[in-house]
């Protein structure tokens, strides 16, 4: 469904990027790991369009996307969540939401799916008025993931959805993930809690200073010796 061929990413003269390529299967949730500054977000962002890579592919359904737009890859089904959350503070959460639906002109389904978002997501339902940036950590990655799915992504690129929460919220925002795929969403997760990536993922890909240096469905990483000791603890 997502194939990344030969991908080059330089900043100046610093390249992110190495010639990386990976694949992400129809219903798989694919992980990416890796430590700070190994390339993931770069990945991601590249995925999504807003960085331009200097060499390489990246193919939808076998189709060539690489020179498109981020708002043509998102009318595609390809639909980030950043690092960071990146919701609008002064905003609402109901605005939030209503803008991660602004491409779309489904008036009736995008009320349905708003209805689903808060249903998934209650706590946003009862902050509904409240502007985002008043919400805890939690609240506001739950409201990033409730936004991006309002453009009704056939693929979800996630950043870092567990970066800076309290050890029971990642746990309930993996479930969240888990059950957000089940529903036949296609994940891509970037993720430096390799340990709750890899409980979720069905494969992955471990990335160290812009190079693919390991691959494997998830239990195959989490038995290998150096996947253990360097993001298991082991």
């Amino acid at each position: 469904m997502l194939e990344i061929k030969d991908l080059g990413v330089s900043f100046g003269g610093i390249t992110a990027l190495k010639g990386i390529s990976l694949s992400v299967n129809d219903g798989e949730i694919v992980t990416l790991i890796g430590a700070n500054g190994a390339g993931k977000t770069t990945t991601l962002r590249t995925v999504s369009g807003l960085i331009k890579p200097r060499a390489g592919h990246v193919l939808v359904d076998g189709k060539d996307i690489t020179r498109m737009s981020a708002q043509a890859r998102v009318k595609r089904g390809l639909v980030q969540v950043p690092e960071g959350r990146r919701v609008f503070p002064q905003m609402s959460v109901l605005e939030n939401l209503e803008l991660g639906a602004h491409l779309r002109k489904d008036s009736k389904a995008v009320a349905t799916d708003l209805d689903e978002v808060f249903t998934r997501f209650p706590r946003l339902a009862d902050r509904r008025k409240q502007h985002a940036g008043t919400l805890s950590g939690g609240e506001q990655q739950m409201l990033a993931i409730g936004r991006a799915l309002m453009s009704r992504p056939r693929i979800l690129l996630l950043d870092e959805p567990s970066m800076g929460l309290a050890p029971l919220l990642v746990q309930e925002i993996f479930s969240i993930v888990s059950e957000i795929n089940a529903t036949g969403t296609t994940v891509l997760l970037v993720e430096q809690n390799a340990n709750m990536a890899l409980q979720i993922a069905d494969r992955g890909y471990v990335l160290e200073t812009g190079r693919i240096v390991l691959s494997g469905t998830a239990a195959e990483l989490t038995s290998t010796d150096e996947v253990k000791r360097a993001y298991l603890g082991g």
